[in-house]
């Protein structure tokens, strides 16, 4: 049997998505509480691997087994099992065809940047910060270069192990909420820091040492020695996986065309 699970988590808790060989993953928390709750050893598949300090409430994942439980030992079973920082929010059965990772249609990833002229404390761990003033006009202007299909070459680390660097972005809302300027960016898949290299190069922008134009000269350039430091990876959330509404999926199916804010 395959099980679906939604999730959320505080990623300033863990050392990223991916099992590390001491602990401390969010994948080593989520099957070592699934593995009790079955009574056997479970392994799971995420649709996005997220870095250390990078948040999620919208992580999707899959896992297999011969165990039969009802939907809500899978929910509030395994939450009992978890730490405060990670939960899952539903629990569904799929056909043995479904993956968490390669069925997933887009993700969507948002980032929060405070911009003001002191550091905060509060939003310390879920907020980026910036302490100079920042054209926001500036940097959409620059955002709407980064629509659709591109090679990212400069907007990828060095780690990334991605077999090719082609990425389709739809939609890249840059808007600000008071002292916070909040980046909303869905795309079929991400590379490696993509997002957080792609903040940094708006924040360039923003702060005036690069015009608009300049996103394209990077996209060209295919150098990512040229484009912007990665940005700090505490504002950055996982906030949706879409898939297929075949797969009757609670909230990602329901929500799979919705457009991002204009």
């Amino acid at each position: 049997m395959r099980i679906a699970l939604g999730i959320e988590y505080d990623g300033s808790r863990f050392l990223g998505w991916q099992t590390q060989t001491g602990g401390g993953a969010v994948q080593d928390a989520l099957e070592a509480a699934l593995s009790a709750v079955a009574d056997q050893p479970l392994g799971v598949t995420c649709a996005g691997r997220t870095d250390r300090g990078v948040h999620a409430r919208g992580q999707v994942v899959h896992f297999d087994t011969t165990a039969q439980r009802p939907d809500s030992a899978w929910v509030r079973g395994v939450n009992a099992m978890l730490p405060d920082s990670v939960a899952v929010l539903w629990s569904k059965p799929v056909a043995d065809d479904f993956h968490a990772r390669y069925a997933a249609l887009s993700r969507t990833y948002r980032y929060v940047l405070i911009n003001r002229a002191v550091r905060p404390a509060l939003e310390t761990r879920f907020a980026g910060w910036f302490h100079a003033p920042l054209d926001v006009a500036a940097m959409q202007a620059a955002a709407v270069q980064f629509l659709g299909e591109h090679d990212f070459s400069a907007f990828r680390s060095s780690e990334c192990q991605a077999k090719s660097p082609v990425r389709t972005i739809a939609c890249l809302d840059v808007r600000r909420e008071g002292e916070r300027i909040v980046f909303t960016v869905r795309a079929n898949a991400f590379l490696h820091h993509m997002v957080r290299n792609i903040v940094g190069t708006l924040v360039y922008v923003g702060k005036g040492r690069h015009p608009p134009g300049w996103v394209r000269e990077l996209l060209e350039a295919r150098d990512r020695a040229r484009a912007a430091p990665t940005f700090a990876a505490a504002g950055l959330c996982l906030e949706q996986v879409e898939y297929a509404p075949h797969w009757n999926l609670p909230a990602a199916a329901a929500t799979a065309s919705r457009a991002l804010p204009a």
